[in-house]
């Protein structure tokens, strides 16, 4: 799991080698970031380490390996070792070598020196610039870019509870955990924080402990709702918004996938970035799609999932809430005040219809709203320049899914109100709004 960490690592890469103080210049989280970069930019299928006597070189050497396998990439960990038996190990076995000394320096420091295959020599001109960029853009999240906030998370006695609690003993936060024990009857409340009502613990307890932040993880911990200091609800697309700038502070110019119900705010702040929004069809399955396809380094649903291409692709509730924290840590405000610039519409959320025959019901709006900008994507979209509407079909019960924003409160409850009579009004199942459910 990767955010920028915001140091300058210019001070530590030298013309042949990285060196500095540990911690205040080299730490676990840099290294993390080296290992990282260097993998990435070897492409390499292997990278041997081996360490010097230093008291720092076996954190660094873990931390040095985490990076690099975070990429896929194997390491043969040689143990103590000089500099010349570290090259002996790349030339010999034809791998990638990396040996973490700082030579004659005092023992506050360490650094490391590189090699490819054959011990072939990496230096400022032949690839530790490269390595420099790439590790200061693709860094680990550093504690000391915290500050420490107060978190409620309320993982519903589901599989947040088993991966929350390791996250938050390494950052600097006092976490009030709820419901942190396993137990698959859910015997507090559903694990569906999608519901508002399963909300409740967590909005109290926010409240009553002045939380600068609550964490809502549905049953397998993949999903994250987030509320704000006042207790107030944020939406998926807020969230969505907010961890692309991240994204693209990170890689610019960069791809960012969002599904076709997300707010308007979303691909107009992936633009404002320097970013490069690609609209998709709801469902995990194709947001992995798209962004094999094209390359994108997040995407975000409505719904509560947030994937990350250095996650595999894979969506990760707690990725997320990292990266929201990290933004948090680094705003000096609160929230609500964070996310003000994202709160740019008024949107239905998610109201669900009872239909006999959904594929006639769609047609019948398509027929109502030839004045609009249309589209079968994914259901039918319909926008105008103040308003859009999105109707899906369930693939598994006789519902047809709404979705509504507009600029202003009035006309969402105006627009609202006559796309539900034109599904209900002319269906002979004609039913209200059935239950919430995640897409």
């Amino acid at each position: 799991m990767t955010v920028s960490p915001h140091r300058d690592l210019g001070r530590l890469f030298k013309a042949y080698d990285v060196r500095g103080v540990v911690p205040d210049e080299l730490d676990e989280d840099v290294a993390r970031s080296i290992g990282a970069a260097f993998a990435e930019w070897s492409g390499v299928e292997a990278v041997a380490i081996g360490r010097d006597c230093r008291l720092s070189s076996p954190s660094l050497a873990a931390a040095l390996s985490e990076g690099i396998t975070s990429r896929g990439t194997d390491v043969i960990d040689i143990g103590l070792a000089s500099t010349d038996l570290l090259y002996f190990a790349s030339g010999s076995r034809e791998v990638a070598g990396i040996m973490l000394t700082a030579s004659h320096n005092p023992p506050d420091y360490n650094g490391m020196k590189f090699c490819l295959p054959g011990a072939k020599p990496v230096g400022q001109d032949t690839g530790l610039a490269e390595i420099r960029d790439l590790a200061e853009r693709h860094g680990f999240v550093s504690r000391a870019a915290m500050r420490p906030l107060t978190v409620v998370a309320d993982t519903a006695n589901g599989m947040g509870g088993l991966v929350v609690p390791p996250v938050f003993e390494r950052l600097p936060m006092t976490l009030v955990h709820l419901f942190p024990e396993l137990d698959g009857t859910f015997p507090n409340h559903p694990a569906d924080p999608i519901d508002p009502e399963n909300q409740r613990d967590l909005k109290r307890e926010v409240l009553a402990r002045h939380a600068d932040i609550g964490l809502a993880f549905d049953g397998d911990a993949d999903r994250v709702f987030l509320v704000d200091e006042h207790a107030e609800g944020v939406s998926g697309s807020e969230v969505t918004a907010l961890v692309a700038t991240a994204m693209l502070e990170r890689y610019p110019g960069a791809k960012i996938v969002y599904n076709l119900i997300c707010s308007w705010t979303v691909p107009e702040v992936i633009r404002e970035h320097g970013g490069v929004p690609i609209r998709a069809r709801v469902g995990h399955s194709f947001i992995k799609q798209v962004m094999a396809e094209t390359g994108a380094v997040f995407g975000g649903e409505h719904s509560g999932h947030y994937y990350f291409r250095d996650n595999y692709r894979a969506d990760s509730g707690l990725i997320a809430a990292v990266v929201v924290l990290e933004r948090l840590s680094r705003s000096n405000g609160p929230l609500s005040e964070m996310l003000a610039p994202f709160r740019r519409y008024h949107a239905s959320g998610e109201i669900n219809s009872t239909v006999a025959d959904k594929e006639a019901a769609l047609e019948r709006l398509d027929a109502a709203f030839t004045e609009g900008r249309r589209d079968r994507t994914d259901g039918l979209t319909v926008e105008f320049d103040d308003w859009w509407f999105n109707v899906r079909p369930s693939n598994t019960e006789p519902l047809l899914r709404l979705n509504v924003e507009a600029r202003t409160p009035e006309l969402l409850a105006e627009k609202t109100a006559m796309v539900l009579d034109l599904i209900r009004d002319h269906d002979p199942a004609g039913a209200g709004a059935g239950p919430r459910r995640e897409p």
